[in-house]
């Protein structure tokens, strides 16, 4: 792991935010806390961050508007946000991450599962793998390159969607990705369906992927995620 990894906890509760920064500074991170807003946004003017966990409510606004100005700012809009909240309704998760953010995570939370994430996110924004069109994992390969998905080195065919699903949940391992969201990187935002469209299409691909179908999760009332290889 890449101990020169920096991340910045943006949560207004001290306790909260002390155990996640000693958690994850025992892992070899950087981390910095700010309460609020301001302080968030002054930290990011004066220093670089590979990762933000942000929380919903803050005294001086919400975390919708932290991940709009880390999206919009040229310095931070690829990295990589998790909102840690207590906001745990599936339109709360959905408005978070249609706002930009990668991850959601409801309090109380594990913290061993909150590394995890944090992994899996650091992992997809700074693939190691030389090869960035080949992704492997749970004895399922896919190769964007070939356009070929071997299931324990057997190919199988999929349709144009099952195989835009799969590409886009195997790219984001642990990453929950909303029917919406979805559709809209598939189909396009111009496209009127309903998100169970992609739901008919995942009960294809998981007949196709067989025993190895239980690596694709569905989050109930959100969509679906690719089980994270740790």
């Amino acid at each position: 792991m890449d101990t020169q990894q920096s991340i910045l906890v943006i949560e207004d509760q001290i306790d909260i935010s002390e155990l996640i920064k000693m958690q994850l500074e025992m892992h070899g991170y950087k981390v910095d806390t700010a309460i609020n807003l301001s302080s968030a946004k002054s930290q990011i003017n004066l220093n670089t961050y590979n990762m933000f966990l942000v929380d919903r409510m803050l005294p001086d606004g919400t975390g919708i508007e932290m991940c709009k100005y880390i999206r919009k700012n040229p310095s931070t809009k690829t990295a990589p946000i998790i909102f840690v909240t207590a906001l745990s309704e599936p339109e709360n998760i959905i408005e978070g991450l249609d706002a930009g953010a990668n991850d959601y995570i409801t309090k109380p939370f594990d913290i061993n599962v909150l590394q995890a994430r944090v992994r899996a996110n650091l992992r997809q924004a700074n693939p190691k793998n030389n090869n960035l069109n080949e992704y492997l994992s749970h004895g399922i390969s896919l190769n964007e390159e070939k356009k070929e998905v071997k299931v324990e080195s057997e190919t199988i065919s999929l349709t144009l969607t099952e195989y835009q699903i799969l590409v886009l949940l195997m790219k984001e391992p642990g990453v929950v990705h909303s029917r919406a969201s979805l559709i809209v990187k598939i189909l396009g935002d111009d496209i009127h369906v309903t998100d169970r469209i992609i739901d008919t299409h995942m009960v294809g691909l998981r007949k196709k992927l067989k025993m190895k179908a239980k690596f694709i999760e569905t989050i109930r009332g959100i969509g679906y995620r690719f089980k994270d290889n740790e």
